[in-house]
């Protein structure tokens, strides 16, 4: 009965959605008529954005500006400030660390030279580092393969970022047992050294074409990602301004023992988690202060001088999944058998079934997606909306497309919204990728565009990453509820509407997307428990930092809509 329930339950909602596509939908309230939503991997702003030299006139938070780094890369006169430290064991989980001491010099980074080779020490870097940001591009080329991936899980960001201190990136990578083959033995070492603090140089020519986006548009450098950790939370926020679950025909259930997290250190170890969400558990249980973990950040939540959004955010008896399991569904629409490390079918509303309910069309454009099938390109846990019945199981799915059908649209007829994901190799993303690549694959997207005057002339795209990927950044976090903010990642907005060489600095996360979408189509928030509810910044002393914490823009500040 309760899968016969579920299915007149997705029925019904989908006759309620094609019903009101029949009507013609309000136009949207400013100009843009097409919204194209790109979204990189794995780079914080500092990683890319460190020593960018905006227009006259204009000003920017990096490395550069607080005097962390000078325009060579080296150290400034303020690089203490951004110094890292070894931490005291604590014996328990903690995310306040107040006895630290700093490195002398940076453990080598782990990389490789190519893609598909192992990782090791990489002999390109100099074996002492100094104990902060250092400039990548002065041991290896603009393009090539660099490092491994960072340490970048949930429990691990609470830490790294250490109480708004952020001193703690290349302790926690070298300590939590991430990256080691052996998860139960903490001597065995975490093949993880300095890469967190390395960044590139626009100042010397790295990323030229996203410096010349932000030079000609608009960046926003306080936009950050949502959820503190990896890249399916994230993906799953840009979708729904929410967290996924672990639920049961719909229902909040309890997972298995060994799918929850648990960030308590080892015996006898300063900081190797128990069982780390990388591939031993994902799941918390916020709601209750004494489940792992979970009792230092609920302090830290209660300890803030403003409310939390709902008090936290964290419904009783919900399990929550805060780090990457794969989709309950295949590409094509096969729900999964059900095992570890793949997540269970989710229910929160999404801002693809809103859309629809409204009659504004969208799209789902992954790199690897080929119809119903999908290649090495593809990345699962990016394609947020095969997580949701609602969608897999409904017509919905057909709008879930690959990027034939996105250049085909951008030459014929594109949808009101698009979240575009690039193939993996033109993702951004360390070990398997590179900025240049997704360099590229944003030039030709927006050259495209931009080829078709009439479609250029009410688009906005805008260029974002998913998540900071365990990279240092300088920005202050606002923290909204127990799961984030996480650190800063760019966001540029390339427009013909969009401000000519601004930068921004209003508060903004990925519900900042969804509510841009929803007050530009007249559309309400998703839930009551979804972040797109959260008040518009209010400007307070520091700009940076919202007087009405916590608050998140819609991003209309970015564009100028009296002329383009």
């Amino acid at each position: 009965m309760q899968n016969d329930s579920r299915l007149v339950v997705l029925a019904v909602m989908l006759m309620a959605s094609w019903g009101a596509m029949a009507a013609e939908p309000p136009p949207p309230v400013t100009p843009i008529r097409h919204l194209v939503v790109i979204v990189g991997e794995n780079n914080a702003f500092d990683t890319l954005f460190a020593t960018f030299k905006p227009e006259p006139g204009a000003s920017v938070a990096n490395l550069l500006s607080r005097g962390i780094v000078d325009e060579e890369g080296r150290p400034g006169p303020e690089y203490s400030k951004a110094m890292q430290k070894t931490a005291a064991a604590a014996g328990r989980y903690a995310v306040g660390f107040e006895q630290t001491s700093p490195y002398k010099a940076l453990p080598v980074p782990w990389g490789r030279d190519r893609y598909g080779v192992p990782f090791r020490p990489d002999s390109r870097v100099a074996d002492k580092l100094p104990p902060g940001p250092y400039q990548i591009t002065r041991y290896v080329s603009y393009g090539t393969y660099t490092g491994v991936d960072p340490v970048h899980r949930f429990f691990n960001m609470w830490q790294q970022v250490n109480g708004g201190r952020h001193d703690l990136f290349t302790w926690v990578g070298e300590t939590s047992g991430e990256g080691s083959t052996q998860k139960g033995n903490p001597s065995s070492g975490t093949n993880r050294g300095g890469e967190a603090m390395g960044f590139y140089n626009m100042s010397k020519g790295d990323a030229p074409f996203f410096a010349s986006y932000a030079k000609r548009f608009t960046l926003a450098d306080n936009y950050h990602q949502s959820i503190m950790g990896g890249t399916m939370a994230n993906y799953i926020a840009l979708a729904t301004a929410d967290v996924a679950s672990y639920l049961t025909d719909g229902k909040p259930a309890v997972p298995p023992d060994d799918e929850i997290e648990n960030p308590e250190p080892l015996g006898g170890s300063a900081n190797w988690y128990t069982r780390s969400g990388y591939s031993s558990g994902s799941y918390t249980a916020c709601a209750d202060a004494a489940q792992p973990g979970v009792d230092a950040i609920r302090k830290v939540i209660e300890a803030l001088p403003y409310p939390a959004f709902r008090a936290g955010n964290c419904d009783a008896s919900h399990y929550y999944l805060v780090n990457n399991y794969k989709p309950p569904y295949e590409a094509d629409g096969t729900l999964r058998r059900r095992q570890s490390h793949i997540a269970t079918p989710q229910s929160m509303p999404t801002i693809a079934e809103s859309l629809s309910a409204a009659g504004v069309s969208w799209k789902w454009y992954s790199g690897g997606r080929d119809g119903e099938k999908s290649t090495r390109e593809y990345c699962g846990v990016c394609d947020a909306l095969t997580f949701f019945p609602q969608v897999m199981e409904t017509p919905l799915r057909q709008r879930l497309q690959g990027l034939m059908e996105l250049y085909a649209d951008i030459d014929g007829e594109m949808p009101a919204v698009s979240f575009v994901v690039p193939p993996n190799t033109k993702s951004g993303h360390p070990g398997y990728s590179n900025v240049a690549a997704l360099e590229g694959f944003l030039a030709e997207v927006v050259g495209r565009i931009e080829a078709r005057p009439a479609l250029w002339a009410n688009t906005a795209v805008l260029l974002t990453f998913d998540e900071g990927g365990g990279y240092y950044d300088s920005g202050p976090i606002q923290i909204v509820d127990f799961f984030g903010d996480g650190t800063r990642i760019p966001l540029l907005a390339i427009s013909p509407w969009a401000k000519k060489g601004h930068v921004e600095h209003t508060y903004y996360d990925h519900a900042s997307i969804l509510k841009f979408i929803e007050r530009n189509w007249h559309l309400k928030p998703l839930s009551a428990r979804s972040r797109d509810n959260l008040p518009n910044p209010r400007s307070g002393a520091d700009p940076y930092v919202p007087a009405n914490r916590p608050a998140v823009g819609d991003l209309f500040e970015l564009f100028d809509f009296k002329a383009p």
